[in-house]
């Protein structure tokens, strides 16, 4: 079996104002390549922390996390930043669109940073915004797409550099349920038809039937992971 990701005892405190709350308390969990993961459990558990430090957005005070066995604590932060460019797609809870820019030009942010031509990387873009249900709105800025418009460009703008590893942060808790279960099935089919690995935070039990696997945490801890893998 490949693993995407291997955390080990991994933890993360956080100082806030003189008082060290642990977010991470020691947490052991593997993800194989082309899994679908859920992390669920209450507000303030660890989740959104969890996702960030195998993203490589924080780095963990101990323990070790490798994805695609490479460790990125140990990484220089060019390299780090290279890593995360080629091989993490990240789906922001508040989904983090540029709003001076239009849907084609947010979805083709990625690949310019990774040195693609503007041309170039907006052509790939428009054609991935077809695939997701949005070709006709390509010119469209957020402000003019609604809640579920804006989630699909985000999810986009994860996919459009190929990557190996996307991880949601609540991708449907602004949404109805129709749409909510509609983005879902999204992520499954335009991720996981190329084994690509996903990693979800969320709240909503709506959509845990997408999940080959759900692990529940709570204050800090995973206590179980439910699912054959």
């Amino acid at each position: 079996m490949d693993l995407a990701v291997r955390c080990q005892n991994l933890v993360k405190v956080y100082d806030t104002g003189g008082q060290k709350v642990t977010a991470l308390n020691g947490i052991n969990l593997e993800i194989a390549a082309g899994e679908l993961m859920m992390l669920v459990g209450p507000s303030g558990c660890g989740k959104t922390t969890l996702i960030s430090v195998i993203a490589g957005i924080l780095d963990q005070d101990d323990g070790n996390c490798e994805v695609f066995g490479e460790n990125l604590l140990n990484m220089r932060s060019r390299d780090k930043l290279n890593f995360r460019a080629h091989n993490i797609g990240f789906v922001f809870q508040a989904f983090n669109l540029l709003p001076s820019l239009n849907a084609a030009e947010n979805v083709s942010v990625p690949l310019i940073i990774n040195g693609m031509k503007r041309v170039e990387a907006e052509r790939k873009a428009i054609t991935l915004l077809e695939h997701v249900g949005l070709g006709e709105r390509w010119k469209s800025l957020p402000s003019q797409l609604s809640g579920g418009q804006q989630q699909r460009v985000a999810i986009a703008r994860s996919l459009v550099h190929n990557p190996r590893l996307i991880v949601c942060d609540e991708p449907t808790s602004a949404l109805d349920h129709e749409t909510g279960r509609n983005v879902m099935a999204l992520l499954k089919d335009v991720a996981m038809h190329k084994d690509r690995t996903l990693v979800i935070v969320t709240h909503d039990a709506r959509i845990f039937d997408f999940a080959d696997r759900i692990a529940e945490m709570d204050d800090g801890h995973i206590m179980k992971v439910k699912g054959a893998r």
